[in-house]
């Protein structure tokens, strides 16, 4: 008995390390806008109870939040200093903007709410639509 839940905690575990693995996680590189995009959208979706609606116009917001976080972040690089802080707090101020714009004023509320948890944890090393 004890082998068995043993073998189904090693199982498990190589499991979460190999899925783990898949994600990204741990090697430094960074997920593609769209695979941001399709986490963000997907979590907002579950979170906020999004219509089919809401969740087509919001992928529309933030590709276009993370193709121009990711140019930013390009143009940064090559030029070897850091973001332009405020430009990137403009870019999520626009980005709220038109979120606003799609969802209900509760939807929003709590959607704002998230994003300063978020913020305040760190960051969302990866995911969502932090700024």
């Amino acid at each position: 008995m004890k082998k068995q839940i043993l073998f189904a905690l090693a199982f498990m575990l190589a499991v979460n390390v190999a899925a783990f693995a898949q994600q990204g996680g741990g090697n430094g590189q960074r997920r593609t806008p769209e695979e941001r995009v399709k986490m963000t959208v997907e979590r907002l979706t579950t979170e906020l109870q999004l219509n089919k609606e809401q969740a087509v116009k919001l992928d529309t917001v933030f590709t276009k939040f993370y193709k121009d976080m990711q140019k930013m972040r390009e143009e940064a690089q090559a030029g070897g200093g850091r973001m332009d802080r405020e430009a990137f707090q403009k870019l999520g101020g626009e980005r709220d903007e038109k979120v606003k714009t799609v969802l209900t004023d509760d939807q929003f509320k709590k959607y704002k709410e998230q994003m300063e948890a978020m913020r305040q944890r760190g960051g969302n090393r990866g995911g969502g639509g932090n700024n």
